[in-house]
């Protein structure tokens, strides 16, 4: 049906990519594009059935980004490289008239502070262009955003109360390991915490906030609240919440490690001089640290990642909780990736089809939970991360 452009070739690139050759009558021409073309190449030899091609491409330089994209004229772009690059890239689009979706929100390279108006301020230019901006196309944000739409629509007349809950209870047998690229994954843990609640944001200092938190086959897992980015567009699209916030399990041992690391200065995002060069010390420890993408081989367990909501239908208090249990093993078996790869990479392949199918193609820029939901939701099931529901339950929040 199509040509789609891929930026990045990381952990969930290659669950995306894969996903792709699975629905072959929208996917049928991909370019795999970044800055180290041999991973794209390690993607592109598992897949056969379709056209895929690979090229390099340092999404950091807007120039060579038009260069390539008006060389392969995509019909959408779907960015899974750093986020730093989001607006180099969205630039790029605009100059070539290329559509754009990404999984994760602009975050400027020297201050580890992320926000989608840096990104909303280019809705009018897509507007103007008929060109569609799809963000946080991944499941959180992404996916739970979805599930809150969906609530909305079909579940109740007014959301009140709302808590992302992300918990992955898998073991990588790794002494200490990220899921996803450690330098993005260590500067989001590290922030200070921050909710809505009655209209305004509050803050917390990092992890200070956790609470123990049952979740289904799993049990109970102690959660620690932090400052997400889909809370940002959650409490601008859905005026009536009064309280929104987002919760992750981590484990004693993970937590330790992260302490050590920034009491000895490795979680530093500024440039330090090292034997007559500078280097930042975070992406020093990204280079030694295990590989998300090669975590999978040996990962058991399964995450669980939902929306537990609260609000009212037809005048009476509803409680409403909405999730996925993913299999990192289940996750290897198709895709050769672990389950946090699996669970970002699926929704943005869902993404790009119902764009491609012009179902969710509409110019401007959107955040997922501003497009009709349906269905994505009736992908999820078929795609390989089926969702659940509970009703009237105990939240415990």
């Amino acid at each position: 049906m199509g040509k789609v452009l891929v930026i990045g070739a990381g952990g969930v690139s290659n669950v995306t990519v894969k996903k792709m050759a699975m629905n072959a009558d929208i996917f049928t021409n991909i370019l795999i594009a970044t800055r180290t073309q041999s991973k794209a190449d390690k993607i592109a030899a598992d897949i056969t059935n379709i056209k895929i091609h690979t090229a390099q491409v340092d999404a950091d330089k807007r120039e060579e980004l038009i260069a390539l994209f008006q060389a392969f004229k995509p019909d959408l772009v779907v960015n899974l490289a750093l986020p730093y690059q989001d607006l180099s890239i969205m630039e790029a689009c605009l100059a070539c008239g290329v559509s754009y979706m990404d999984t994760a929100n602009y975050e400027p390279p020297e201050e580890a502070k992320y926000q989608y108006s840096w990104q909303w301020d280019y809705k009018d230019r897509f507007e103007k262009a008929r060109l569609t901006a799809i963000l946080g196309c991944g499941f959180d944000p992404g996916v739970t955003g979805v599930y809150t739409a969906y609530a909305a629509k079909h579940h109740f007349d007014e959301i009140q109360y709302l808590d992302i809950v992300d918990c992955n209870a898998g073991d990588h047998h790794k002494a200490f390991a990220t899921n996803f690229n450690p330098e993005i994954n260590i500067r989001e843990i590290t922030q200070r915490g921050k909710y809505y609640e009655n209209g305004k944001w509050r803050e917390t200092e990092p992890l200070s906030v956790h609470q123990t938190l049952n979740y289904p086959e799993i049990g109970p897992k102690e959660s620690y609240l932090m400052y997400h980015e889909e809370l940002e567009s959650l409490v601008k699209n859905f005026p009536s919440l009064r309280r929104a916030r987002f919760w992750m399990t981590f484990g004693q041992e993970y937590l330790t490690h992260l302490r050590v690391i920034q009491n000895i200065g490795m979680s530093r995002i500024d440039p330090v001089r090292y034997n007559g060069m500078e280097i930042v010390p975070i992406q020093f420890l990204k280079a030694v640290l295990p590989n998300p993408g090669d975590l999978g081989e040996n990962y058991t367990g399964q995450t669980s990642i939902g929306c537990r909501i609260r609000g009212l239908k037809d005048g009476k208090e509803r409680t409403y909780y909405i999730y996925n249990n993913c299999s990192h093993e289940e996750a290897y078996k198709e895709t050769g990736a672990q389950a946090v790869s699996y669970t970002t990479g699926v929704p943005a392949m869902i993404g790009a089809k119902l764009f491609m199918q012009g179902v969710w193609k509409k110019p401007g820029v959107w955040n997922v939970e501003e497009l009709n939901p349906d269905p994505f939701m009736e992908e999820l099931n078929r795609q390989g991360l089926p969702w659940k529901e509970r009703w009237n339950v105990d939240l415990e929040l």
